[in-house]
């Protein structure tokens, strides 16, 4: 760090910082990269990536239990837990490495340490090695990403109980687990555990699971869950954890208040994220944090001139692509550039459990509240040839639109590849469509992508094949 002096610094290297980093290169600016552990942040390292390598395999497996109905015939199957981790973060190190040279071809220079902000437009670097140095620059974009929360009386210890983290790199396979929280990570550990044959109960405070998804949706999810043999209760708390040699005892207030007990072999505790705003110097900033998470405006400006923040540090929702957006705003912001702001409301959910469940704008129940006069379109899986020639048809596709204006409000998925269908209607929000260009849009047949169609036609009363 001979040369200290930046444009741009941005702490963090993960989904947010380092697509950051690489747009304000290519608009000419210096940058440097201030990472204290891993490119790619937990996205790439401990989340997105290797958790849709570990559902690879349970989804494979699923479909190996199933061969005969495909004509195939497979005998003396089995798994080994070891060989599952190691592909899993296998792929994430070539990402990781990848992430790395798309820096390197970019000119940012990436600096491995701690950095702490130190006032002025100053940043306080402390390597790997325990060593300090200074850096400085006009603009720093904070991107400290978050991490796990805990609950009192239910913290995890590495070893009976497990973050996200620990559930990635188990040792051995779990007989029975207990997953703490339906949200997406929850629901997705929920189901590549109990496809490899674990006994799985899900808790859930909320009244029902993927309690951000419209309820129709979240409704057929939890009977897809419990159908494969998930035990799931919602509208219940997990009062007390004890852990013992080998196994953990949980206690669950129910909802008519009596307790029951659960013990098995293994705890995940999926209850959010929180910000990782300490020890980066916020105490030397006029920055506010707001339980966890830092304030921000419309442009990633904190309340510290020259301070921004993005991505998870910055509140939910938490996405690594809303991050990776914020940064591209909050740097061509900077660069003097005109972008709009992040519409929120056009940001796709995706859980990569099996069914999978995607989602984007507002529930049925979300429109109708808002004041919406709404016009509602569904269509099944099993009116789709593809999904029956798949093997996999179970499952919905759900449009919501607002019937005065045709503007297309929502839309909610479950079912095989709809993490990957939900970028249409994500373009088609994007770009303001009404049902008029959906129903003219053709789609190609067979495909799933035709139950987007048949929706959108069912929620005007016109749908050809159911």
């Amino acid at each position: 760090m001979a040369d200290n002096q930046y444009d741009l610094i941005v702490v963090g290297g993960g989904p947010g910082g380092y697509v950051a980093a690489i747009r304000a290169a290519q608009i000419g600016m210096k940058v440097a990269v201030v990472e204290r552990e891993h490119l790619g942040g937990i996205c790439l390292n401990w989340g997105c990536i290797p958790t849709k390598a570990l559902l690879r395999t349970s989804e494979i497996k699923h479909l190996i239990d199933h061969a005969e109905e495909f004509g195939l015939s497979v005998k003396d199957v089995s798994f080994d837990i070891k060989n599952i981790v190691e592909r899993s973060r296998g792929v994430a190190t070539q990402l990781n490495q990848g992430v790395g040279h798309l820096l390197k071809k970019n000119k940012v220079d990436v600096i491995m340490g701690t950095g702490a902000l130190a006032g002025g437009g100053k940043l306080e670097v402390t390597n790997t090695e325990g060593n300090a140095s200074e850096m400085s620059a006009e603009h720093i974009i904070l991107a400290t990403g978050a991490r796990a929360r805990s609950l009192p009386g239910l913290e995890p210890d590495g070893k009976l109980v497990w973050t996200y983290k620990e559930a990635m790199v188990p040792e051995t396979m779990p007989k029975s687990l207990l997953v703490i929280g339906s949200g997406a990570i929850g629901i997705e550990f929920a189901s590549f555990y109990s496809d490899l044959g674990a006994d799985v109960t899900v808790v859930e405070v909320m009244g029902r699971v993927l309690p951000v998804e419209d309820e129709e949706i979240s409704a057929m999810a939890r009977k897809a869950f419990e159908t494969q043999g998930m035990t799931i209760h919602t509208g219940v708390r997990v009062s007390g954890l004890e852990t013992g040699a080998n196994n953990a005892t949980a206690k669950i207030e129910m909802g008519d208040g009596k307790v029951k007990e659960i013990t098995v072999d293994r705890v995940i505790i999926a209850v959010g994220i929180t910000g990782n705003v300490e020890n980066i110097g916020l105490e030397n900033t006029k920055v506010e944090v707001d339980r966890g998470h830092v304030v921000v405006n419309e442009w990633m400006e904190t309340g510290e001139p020259g301070v921004y923040a993005i991505g998870d540090l910055a509140g939910p929702p938490w996405l690594a692509h809303k991050a990776s957006h914020e940064g591209v705003i909050c740097v061509e912001k900077i660069a003097g550039e005109k972008p709009h702001p992040l519409n929120k409301s056009l940001i796709p959910g995706c859980t990569y459990s099996r069914p999978q469940v995607a989602s984007v704008g507002m529930t049925e129940e979300a429109a109708i509240d808002a004041g919406h006069e709404v016009k509602v379109g569904r269509f099944p899986f099993l009116g789709n040839g593809k999904a029956i020639a798949l093997g996999d048809s179970a499952g919905m596709i759900k449009t919501v639109f607002d019937a005065k204006t045709g503007e297309l409000l929502g839309a909610h998925m479950i079912g095989a590849e709809v993490t990957e269908l939900i970028q249409g209607y994500m373009v088609g929000k994007t770009l303001e469509t009404t049902e008029v260009e959906l129903m003219k849009a053709v789609f190609p047949h067979p495909t799933l992508s035709e139950m987007m169609h048949e929706s959108v036609l069912d929620a005007y009363g016109r749908a050809v094949h159911f």
